[in-house]
């Protein structure tokens, strides 16, 4: 009996010594060296594809995230990022659209300024960042920021150095917002073209901008094509009637082909002086009222996009016009060269294209209250604007308590402005506070030129298009 014993004790023992090194072993095993390994060991990120890129490693990725980050106990989806991985011991700029987001390799303007790592963020609820089912109250910009939270969070202990966000204009808007419920998370922010509309339901800095944009004489040829094409009314519906037929279009969501082909009308200069430039008013019909039909529909369909309101148009953006109509508010403009008559509807609110199944309830004080951080707390900010961009009239400013914050606006550029299109002391002020703000030499900084050589195919520098009245 107590040989059996002393038999079950020595095997007891051994394989306790078995176990204890099998953990040792375990514990031992080198962390992965492999960046796509390493941010795959990340708890909640997953792999869709990896994209060669020369000099660059690219990943489209899933990361989970909380439904609510209130409780995040109440479920989770998954969000597209992507990873533009140069190298980790580089600045990082953390991008979003705030829409969906590309997976094609690009690099936006302060990525190639410092020559860094670039993660990009889809916008929460833009398909397939969706939550399945849809709880729309939880699409605000407190969440969207707390997604980017989460984000940085994750990979800020693969990527170390200094991190910068960016965006362009709804973008833009979406940096803005992350720092400020963010503040110590970036080290600094690079916002272009971000509109703020502050008190959404007063609206005249857009009607002085367009009293004044560009010249008279492009001005007059713009608002004779817009005018003439509701005195066309009635033959371009039944063109866009045969149109909306052949591509199996419908208008459910607006209320009907009426309502949508007179909002795609009136987007039309906006449309023009948000995507065009001056020199580009020589391709508007000239006279209007002797132009032919097919011109007029041609010269609005360019510009507008006779698609942009139909439900299929519409579809891909809900997401936006659910959160202009809660939070973001939406431009109105009046249109003194066109008779109240010829007018049906005017600049139709954000509740018409969204589905009236989901519920919304506007939310007056989320941006008095970004305006007012902004204005007093700004610091490492940059706004870069568009001096013929519209959505430009309602814009950040800065205040006295803000630091190390600038804005500056490009001269006659769209919604495409950028850094580069900055006269030449502010291109190079610009320039110096975004390698400075990523931490760079103090040699690169006083020299305040972009460190990578510009890529055709890599590098961005066209306006983020998105159909007509879209930041």
């Amino acid at each position: 009996m107590r040989k059996a014993l002393r038999w079950l004790l020595a095997l007891t023992v051994f394989i306790g010594t078995l176990s204890t090194a099998a953990g040792a072993a375990t514990a031992a095993e080198p962390e992965p060296t492999d960046i796509k390994d390493r941010i795959l060991s990340i708890p909640g990120m997953s792999l869709i594809q990896e994209k060669p890129y020369p000099g660059y490693r690219y990943f489209v990725l899933n990361y989970t995230q909380p439904v609510d980050h209130r409780h995040p106990d109440r479920g989770t989806f998954q969000q597209r990022i992507t990873v533009l991985h140069k190298d980790t011991a580089r600045p990082t700029v953390f991008y979003t659209s705030g829409y969906n987001v590309s997976t094609t390799p690009s690099r936006r303007e302060p990525t190639q300024i410092v020559d860094g790592n670039q993660v990009s963020l889809e916008y929460r609820f833009f398909t397939p960042s969706r939550p399945a089912p849809a709880d729309w109250s939880k699409l605000d910009i407190w969440q969207a920021a707390s997604d980017q939270h989460r984000v940085y969070q994750a990979l800020k202990p693969l990527y170390s150095a200094n991190w910068l966000a960016t965006g362009g204009s709804k973008g833009g808007m979406t940096a803005t917002y992350y720092e400020r419920f963010y503040p110590h998370d970036m080290d600094g922010v690079v916002a272009y073209v971000a509109p703020n509309d502050v008190v959404n339901n007063e609206d005249s800095a857009y009607d002085r901008f367009f009293a004044r944009v560009g010249t008279e004489e492009c001005r007059d040829r713009l608002n004779a094509v817009q005018r003439e094409a509701l005195v066309r009314r009635e033959p371009l519906k039944k063109k866009y009637e045969a149109y909306a037929a052949e591509k199996g279009y419908t208008f459910t969501t607006i209320g009907g082909l009426d309502k949508a082909y007179e909002a795609v009308v009136l987007d039309y200069v906006w449309g023009f002086w948000q995507y065009s430039l001056l020199k580009d008013c020589d391709t508007i019909p000239a006279p209007a009222a002797t132009a032919t039909d097919d011109e007029i529909w041609e010269s609005i369909d360019t510009v507008s996009g006779f698609s942009a309101y139909t439900d299929q148009g519409l579809e891909t953006y809900t997401p936006y016009y659910y959160q202009a109509g809660t939070q973001l508010g939406a431009p109105t403009i009046h249109f003194p060269h066109i008779e109240r008559k010829l007018i049906r509807y005017g600049y139709q609110p954000p509740r018409n294209f969204v589905p009236r199944s989901i519920p919304m309830r506007f939310q007056p004080d989320a941006m008095r209250d970004v305006d007012t951080w902004v204005r007093h707390h700004a610091t490492h900010m940059l706004f870069v604007y568009g001096q013929n961009d519209p959505w430009g009239s309602e814009r950040f400013r800065l205040g006295a308590g803000a630091r190390d914050s600038y804005v500056l606006t490009a001269p006659g550029m769209n919604h495409g402005a950028n850094v580069a299109g900055l006269v030449a002391d502010e291109k190079s002020l610009a320039t110096a506070r975004i390698l400075k703000w990523a931490g760079l030499s103090p040699s690169a900084v006083a020299q305040a030129r972009p460190l990578a050589e510009y890529d055709a195919k890599l590098d961005v520098r066209d306006a983020e298009r998105e159909p007509a009245l879209r930041p």
